[in-house]
């Protein structure tokens, strides 16, 4: 069975390369995808998600490129309050950290990806992400992560072992 995205997530997307493109034109290195997001892209739409989480060097100049397409700061009592909405979307954007997995995601490994109308997007090694997901396992505060690196894990049999074990 061939699965597909979601409108809403590939609308999420097109945003964050445009997003992604404004700051890069300024002057300013791209967010990187992280979390739950990233396991929805890298499963084609197998695991779904309600958000995406970047990790941005510079906040200020992904607020700007946020604020240049259309996203809001929402506040209020009941808003999602620690990130950003776009008033054509379901899926919100929060900035995670400014550093890639504390320190311990490689930037060398990070994929760029094309999108439409010539824009890229960054987004976390497969091999970081499983990782990931396992160490929150093992942490004990997210016991459902196992099951995403595992469909992850099976869907990228060519990942890199060696990194990936060095990685968990």
């Amino acid at each position: 069975m061939i699965q597909t995205y979601r409108p809403e997530f590939e609308a999420a997307l097109r945003l964050f390369a445009k997003v992604s493109a404004s700051m890069e034109k300024a002057g300013f290195n791209p967010p990187i995808l992280v979390g739950g997001a990233a396991v929805e892209l890298y499963t084609y739409g197998a695991i779904a998600t309600g958000d995406f989480d970047l990790v941005v060097t510079r906040q200020d100049a992904l607020e700007n490129a946020m604020i240049e397409h259309g996203f809001v700061k929402p506040s209020g009592a009941g808003q999602f309050t620690k990130g950003w909405v776009h008033p054509d979307l379901k899926i919100g954007f929060e900035t995670v950290s400014s550093t890639l997995l504390d320190g311990h995601g490689s930037l060398d490994k990070v994929r760029l990806i094309s999108a439409a109308e010539g824009e890229n997007m960054r987004i976390i090694c497969i091999e970081d992400l499983i990782a990931d997901r396992m160490g929150q396992y093992a942490s004990g505060t997210a016991p459902e992560l196992l099951e995403q690196a595992r469909a992850l894990f099976t869907l990228y049999k060519d990942a890199d072992m060696s990194y990936m074990e060095e990685r968990i």
